[in-house]
Parts: structure tokens; sequence; C-alpha cells
């Protein structure tokens, strides 16, 4: 029997770029829906979910910005996030907003390519945990708690939103409670070995983690940063 197919979504006006990522992505075994406004793309994963997402910023209707935000509000689906080079505001903010990772434009399409396999590999594992394929039970760090056989983060009992980028950087600080992860660090743990990412993506993953957990706890301050060495968490 055949594998099944994954599906990726991708959103950008520009036809242009919908038509060669897609050609590329077919090519590669993959099945690609596109759309070049964020309200019909909206609408879209509402009855047809897929497997990842790759958004731009600006499109007509809605941009990428609401469209990752509406997301974010009812799924943890694998996004990456497409900006222009001299959008790093805007590279930021969708990171904040809950994008699992960026590439500036223009890009590559191989390495689009990579960053679209590696992200659908985290998550997979994820998946696989989850249905019993591979349970490694669960890690409780005083208050927190990671069940990574169904991708679920508590934090004393209350349930912790989190993308797959997100968790895998959690457990990678609660490993190894009062120890240092140094940014390169945490990028291994998050995206892999031999993939680039800017030290600043691993900053505003870790500002949004905090703020998830904020919002069920004002007083929680488990993940301390090492200005110009990196981050750790602090048991309680």
């Amino acid at each position: 029997m055949e594998p099944t197919k994954q599906t990726i979504v991708l959103v950008d006006d520009d036809r242009n770029i919908l038509t060669s990522v897609q050609m590329m992505l077919e090519a590669e075994g993959f099945i690609v829906r596109t759309y070049t406004d964020g309200e019909s793309a909206l609408h879209g994963l509402s009855s047809r979910p897929a497997d990842l997402a790759v958004l731009d910023i600006k499109m007509p209707r809605m941009d990428g910005m609401e469209l990752l935000q509406r997301l974010r509000a009812r799924s943890q689906l694998p996004i990456i996030f497409l900006s222009s080079k001299d959008e790093e505001v805007d590279q930021l903010m969708g990171l904040r907003l809950g994008a699992d990772d960026y590439i500036t434009k223009p890009f590559s399409q191989r390495l689009l390519l990579e960053r679209i396999r590696a992200l659908l590999r985290r998550n997979e594992v994820s998946r696989s945990e989850a249905a019993g394929v591979s349970p490694t039970g669960t890690m409780v760090r005083g208050g927190l708690s990671l069940d990574e056989t169904r991708h679920q983060c508590l934090w004393h009992g209350r349930d912790i939103q989190l993308t797959v980028t997100e968790f895998l950087l959690v457990k990678a600080l609660a490993a190894r409670p009062g120890l240092v992860k140094s940014r390169d660090q945490l990028i291994d743990a998050a995206y892999g070995e031999n993939i680039y990412v800017d030290d600043r993506t691993i900053d505003s993953h870790i500002k949004r983690v905090r703020k998830k957990f904020r919002q069920v706890d004002e007083e929680f301050n488990q993940i301390e940063t090492l200005y110009g060495i990196g981050y750790r968490y602090k048991e309680e």
C-alpha cells in the first residue's frame, strides 16, 4: 500500500510563486492546494484540513497576520511564514503570533522544501506518539507536565496549547532544570541539526511561550534569560 500523501496549503497573491512552488512540491510527492488571499484560505482550511501551510504576509481581503491569528485560535497546524527581507518586524511578529518558522523572499525552493520536510518530520513524531506508536511517557518538573504521547503541556493542571516548535523548546529546557541552553542548542532541539535559523527566531518563540504560560499564571517565571548566553528552566 502506498503511503498517504501529505497536503500542503500555499497562500500568496503572487500567482507566479504559487505556480512554481506548487509544481516543485507536487514533483516531490505532495498534494498542494493554493489560495490567493487569506479569506479564501481560511474557508478552505475550515472544510479541508491540511498537514502544513505556507503563508505570505501581504495579501488582499485578509493578510497573513490575520490569517495566522485566526488559524492559531483553533488549530496547531504547522505554519511557515513568508516575508520580504525588509519586513523584519513582520517576521518577528509572525513568530510571536504562532508561526513555527519563516523564510524571507526571494527564497530558494530547495530551502523551502527542506524547511517543510523538517517541520513535517517534527509534527509526525508528535502524531505517531499520540497514536501510541512510540510512547515516551510524561515529563514532570514541579507544576509543569509534558505528555509527549498526547503532545500535551499542563501547568498546574491547566492546559497550555503549544505549537510543535514551542513544545520542543519547552521540552529541551525542562529536561535539564538549571542547565543553560544556548540558542544554538535550542535551534537544534526545535529544528534539527543543519537547519539555519536566526537567533532572534528562538527569542520570539520563547516570548510567545512565556505569554501562553502567563495567561494562566501571571507569576510564571520558570524560563530565565541569561543575556548573551541563552535560556534555562528554573524548577519550582
